[in-house]
């Protein structure tokens, strides 16, 4: 497959995984209530989304170290407001 198709393939899945993470996020800040997400997946999820960017980097691969490193922030925003919302 020529390159300019794997670079696409890559940009439509970062694409979507990304965008799949906004209405979550959304619905939590909207709803100030995060009880039904599980901090612990949230916690490991990070990790493992923090790992793929430092591969992406050292690869050189730009859909990955780019899609993961939005998906890393949201996913610390989810974090961050499921232990805001917890304590409250």
């Amino acid at each position: 497959m020529e390159k300019f198709y794997l670079d696409l393939l890559g940009y439509c899945a970062a694409t979507l995984t990304t965008v799949a993470f906004v209405p979550q996020v959304l619905k939590t800040i909207k709803t100030k209530s995060a009880k039904d997400v599980s901090i612990g997946m949230f916690i490991s999820f990070t990790i493992g989304v923090f790992l793929w960017i430092i591969y992406g980097l050292v690869t050189n691969t730009k859909p990955i170290w780019i899609s993961n490193s939005i998906i890393f922030c949201l996913a610390l925003t989810q974090i961050a407001l499921k232990l805001k919302y917890d304590k409250e």
